[in-house]
């Protein structure tokens, strides 16, 4: 009977040539496991094959057991939305069917398809009551879905105020994407009046923003240029932790009152610039911004002994004050004392000394000893204004990809969305899910 097997005895040839293959196999791995254990050479170190150690480069030391990790890190598998299996119905190599089995392996395809916009066309049917004879329309509350009277729904205007603002696409660019991506042919107007519209539904929220940070302990403010319709301006920011608030308008001082407020009684955080310096309360000086200064001034004068020495005090006291950490407020405030009379004595001598470099930042010094360690008598007030440049940096990379503004409502749509989703992206929020939150309030 022919059962279709091959049931010849291989020859010993056969078997030998066989077992010469398996043992340059194993021979092979063996080298491998080798080279991963750092085996291979007396003192080599445990590198992955194929990758020379860098020029110089000694055998990597023992660093002990690895540092325990909070979760891991491997790629998790996604919850598949379909199902497609792969079965032989029969045995390609003699036709007979097949039934059961196990899974071999499985593979994971991830892909976005092209989907369409959805238009939904909401119906008001008429009818007529046969006892009263009255004729009645059914009222749709359809604020959940719509704004106003436009077409354009909830998702679809949240969908292009994430791409201007969190993407930061130019508006041909989002044209461009609704079209290709949705089949959603949309004029420029159409997709600049959506931007106003979600900035107009946004006004409440904006206003909580302010009132937030006028009740703040603590507020970073700087601003940067910003030019409406070729005319130059700057955007003013005056951010927390939690919330950004940004405006356009000029130079002066009249932009931190309008900003803040009488109801703000906090700390001030910001450089040395002269709009800031009437207000009444507490104010940190940006130390960042005077320890820039003085190495420009180094490096502008690199042979200055005495700008050297001076250069290195003052990072001293403020590496000091720095580190200072105490719990009792009183003592705080003894320190932050003591640091600005010992400033003060490394800027003494140079103050009218007119032949020193350094003789205008030792007035700056002086001017501002009372701002500058405001930050050792109360801990939550940081040493520096980073928090403020970090929070244009989205208004600056868009800046620079559009040149500003064309109208003063644009100006103003574009500074309430950047208001929203950097305080929603500050507070680790979704963005895109947010505004949807937002349009559907009431």
């Amino acid at each position: 009977m022919d059962t279709g097997l091959d049931l010849t005895t291989p020859s010993l040839e056969t078997l030998l040539a066989l077992i010469a293959q398996q043992q340059a196999v194993i021979a092979q791995l063996q080298r491998r496991l080798d080279l991963l254990e750092g085996k291979a050479k007396p003192g080599g170190s445990p590198r992955m094959p194929g990758i020379k150690p860098k020029s110089g480069q000694g055998p990597a030391r023992d660093k002990g057991p690895r540092k325990p990790r909070p979760h891991g890190f491997a790629r998790q598998r996604m919850g598949p939305i379909h199902r497609v299996e792969h079965v032989l119905g029969s045995c390609p190599q003699c036709g007979t069917g097949q039934a059961g089995g196990c899974v071999q392996r499985a593979r994971e395809v991830i892909d976005l398809p092209l989907v369409p916009a959805q238009v939904t066309e909401h119906v008001l049917i008429a009818r007529t009551c046969p006892v009263c004879e009255r004729r009645r329309t059914p009222q749709v509350d359809l604020g959940r879905v719509v704004l106003g009277k436009q077409r354009s729904g909830v998702n679809l205007l949240s969908r292009i105020a994430a791409l201007r603002e969190e993407g930061r696409l130019p508006l041909r660019t989002i044209q461009w994407y609704l079209q290709t991506v949705h089949r959603l042919p949309l004029s420029l107007g159409a997709i600049v009046r959506a931007i106003h519209q979600v900035a107009q539904k946004a006004q409440p929220a904006l206003a909580e923003i302010r009132d937030r940070i006028r009740g703040s302990p603590v507020v970073h403010a700087d601003e940067t240029g910003w030019r409406q319709d070729g005319v130059n301006g700057y955007v003013w920011t005056f951010s927390t932790p939690t919330d950004r608030y940004f405006l356009r308008r000029g130079r002066n001082k009249e932009v931190v009152d309008e900003a803040l407020g009488d109801s703000f009684s906090g700390v001030l955080v910001s450089d040395f610039y002269a709009a800031y310096h009437h207000y009444p309360g507490l104010k940190q000086r940006c130390w960042v911004h005077l320890l820039r200064d003085i190495r420009d001034l180094k490096a502008l004068y690199p042979k200055d002994q005495k700008l050297a020495q001076w250069a290195g005090a003052i990072h001293q006291i403020y590496t000091g004050a720095k580190a200072f950490t105490h719990p009792d407020a009183r003592q705080r405030r003894r320190v932050q004392q003591q640091l600005e009379r010992k400033l003060l004595a490394h800027c003494r001598p140079f103050l009218e000394d007119q032949a020193a470099v350094q003789s205008k930042l030792c007035q700056r010094i002086e001017k501002f000893i009372k701002e500058l360690f405001v930050f050792v008598a109360h801990p939550a007030v940081p040493s520096d204004n980073n928090a403020a440049e970090r929070s244009l940096r989205p208004l600056v990379v868009s800046r620079k990809i559009s040149g500003g503004t064309r109208s003063a409502q644009g100006t103003d749509s574009k500074l309430t969305l950047a208001s929203l989703f950097g305080t929603w992206r500050a507070q680790g929020l979704d963005p895109l899910l947010s505004c949807q939150l937002l349009l559907t309030s009431p």
